[in-house]
C-alpha cells in the first residue's frame, strides 16, 4: 500500500523518541527526572480551582453539544477583553477563533498564508516549525541562531532571506529556549517586515508575522513581554497572534487556545478549522470564559504558578553555573520566561565507561539519561544541527525536589567521562 509522499517522508518528533525511552526506563522500576515534554504533571501544578469547578459545573448544566465553529461567543467577548485588559490589544471579539489547543491554529495559519513551495523563515531551535513547512508543503528557511543573543533572532539574521518570503514565524517567550525577545531586536525585525511589504507590488502576497506568545504570561524577574503590534501597530493587518490557557494556567490537557488576526485571515483559519473539526470542547470553553473574567483569580494562580515554576527553574540554572564553576563542560542561559532552560553540556568526543565515544547531541542526551537519569531534549529535536551541544529543560513535569536531587547524579555521569 502506497501513501501520500507528505505521509512518506513525516518525520517522528525527537521529544516523542526520548520520552518513548523514559517511559520505558520508568515502567522498569527507575527513577528518572523527566525534563523532555513541554507539559505539566497535575499532582504537581493542578489548573485552578475556579476553571476545575467551572468545567464540572459546564458539563452539569449540559453543554456537550458542539461549540461554534470559532469558539463559542462568551469565550470569544472574554479573550478580547482579556487580551486588551492585559495586553494593549484591541480585537474585536468576531476577529478572535478558538480552537483545541494552539497546534490547530499554528496549523491553520500555515493552511490559510502558505501555498505549497512559498518561503516561510523561521529561527532555530525553534517548535515544530519545520514539521508545519511539511505538511503544508512551503520551503523551509531556517535561520541559525547564537547562544550569545540568547538564541533569539535578530535583525541582521533575518533580513537576507524575507525577500520572497510568504511568513516569518516566532515565537516569544520562546520555546525551547525559555529566552525571550529584547524590544529593539524585535523592533528592528518589525521594521524590516514592513520594508519588505513596502518593497512588494499590487497583487503580491504580503509578509506576514505569526507570533506565537503562548507562554506571555510567563516571565520571571525584570524580563518584559513585547510584540509586533504594540511596537509597530502599522503591522496590524500583517499578525497573527497564537494564544491561549495551556501554559499560563498549566492547562495543557483542557485544549483551548485562541488566535486573534486580521479579519480576513481570521475568516479563512475559521473555515479551515470547521472542516477539521479542531473545536475546543464546549464545557471547557463555557469555564474559561467564566474563569478569564474572574481578575483576582487569575492575579492568585499566576502568582503562585511563576513563583514555583521560577525556584525550579532557578534551582537548575545554579547548579549547572555550579558545575561550571568546577570546571564541567557545562553552561547555562539565565531563564526569561516559559518553562525552559537552555543548557549547554559540551561533552562531544568525551569517552564514557563503557567504551563510547559521544559524537552528537543525541549521544549525549541518552548517556546523560542512562548514568544520571536524567532527561532531557537536545536542540537538534528544534530543528538545530545535531552538533550543537545545547539542550531543553522542561520544568512542568519534575518537583523541586527530583530536580535538586538529579543535580548531583549529573554530577556524577560528568565526573565518568574521559
Amino acid at each position: 500500500m502506497t501513501v501520500s509522499k507528505m505521509a512518506r517522508n513525516l518525520i517522528g518528533s525527537e521529544i516523542i523518541k526520548v520520552a518513548g525511552e523514559v517511559n520505558a526506563m520508568i515502567a522498569r522500576g527507575e527513577q528518572i527526572c523527566n525534563l523532555t515534554i513541554g507539559d505539566f504533571d497535575p499532582s504537581i501544578y493542578p489548573i485552578p480551582q475556579g476553571l476545575k469547578a467551572g468545567i464540572t459545573k459546564a458539563y452539569n448544566d449540559g453543554h456537550t453539544n458542539y461549540p461554534p465553529a470559532n469558539g463559542v461567543a462568551v469565550l470569544r467577548k472574554a479573550v478580547a477583553e482579556f487580551t486588551a485588559d492585559k495586553l494593549g490589544l484591541f480585537y474585536p471579539e468576531n476577529d478572535i477563533l478558538v480552537a483545541g489547543g494552539s497546534r490547530p491554529l499554528i496549523y491553520a495559519t500555515y493552511l490559510a498564508l502558505v501555498d505549497p513551495g512559498d518561503k516561510v523563515v523561521f529561527p532555530t531551535p525553534s517548535w515544530n516549525n519545520n514539521h508545519y513547512c511539511h505538511l503544508s508543503g512551503a520551503t523551509p528557511v531556517m535561520v541559525e541562531t547564537r547562544a550569545e543573543n540568547n538564541f533569539m533572532p535578530t535583525a541582521a539574521e533575518i533580513a537576507p532571506h524575507l525577500k520572497g518570503a510568504t511568513m516569518l514565524a516566532l515565537c516569544s517567550p520562546l520555546n525551547p529556549t525559555g529566552t525571550m525577545f529584547s524590544k529593539k531586536d524585535l523592533q528592528e525585525i518589525c521594521d524590516l517586515v514592513l520594508e519588505e511589504n513596502k518593497r512588494r507590488s499590487e497583487g503580491e502576497k504580503p509578509l506576514y508575522i505569526l507570533y506565537d506568545h503562548i507562554y506571555w504570561m510567563l516571565t520571571f524577574g525584570n524580563a518584559e513581554h513585547f510584540d509586533p503590534v504594540n511596537l509597530r501597530p502599522e503591522l496590524r493587518e500583517y499578525v497573527i497572534y497564537i494564544d491561549g490557557i495551556s501554559k499560563s494556567f498549566a492547562a495543557t490537557g483542557v485544549r483551548v487556545g485562541y488566535a486573534y488576526g486580521p479579519a480576513i485571515v481570521m475568516d479563512k483559519m475559521k473555515s479551515i478549522l470547521g472542516h477539521v473539526g479542531a473545536w475546543a470542547p464546549k464545557a471547557e470553553q463555557i469555564a474559561t470564559a467564566g474563569y478569564l473574567k474572574q481578575t483576582d483569580q487569575v492575579y492568585g494562580f499566576m502568582h503562585e504558578l511563576k513563583h514555583r515554576i521560577q525556584k525550579s527553574l532557578d534551582v537548575l540554572y545554579h547548579g549547572f553555573k555550579e558545575l561550571k564553576s568546577d570546571g564541567f563542560a557545562v553552561d547555562a542561559i539565565e531563564p526569561m520566561g516559559a518553562i525552559y532552560l537552555s543548557v549547554k553540556m559540551d561533552l562531544a568526543g568525551r569517552t564514557t565507561p563503557d567504551g563510547q565515544v559521544l559524537h552528537t547531541s543525541k549521544d549525549i542526551t541518552f548517556y546523560i539519561l542512562s548514568e544520571a537519569k536524567l532527561a532531557v531534549v537536545p536542540f537538534s529535536a528544534f530543528g538545530s544541527a545535531p552538533d550543537l551541544n545545547w539542550f531543553r529543560l522542561s520544568v512542568g513535569g519534575a518537583s523541586l525536589e527530583e530536580i535538586q536531587s538529579s543535580l548531583g547524579r549529573l554530577r556524577t555521569a560528568l565526573e565518568k567521562l574521559k
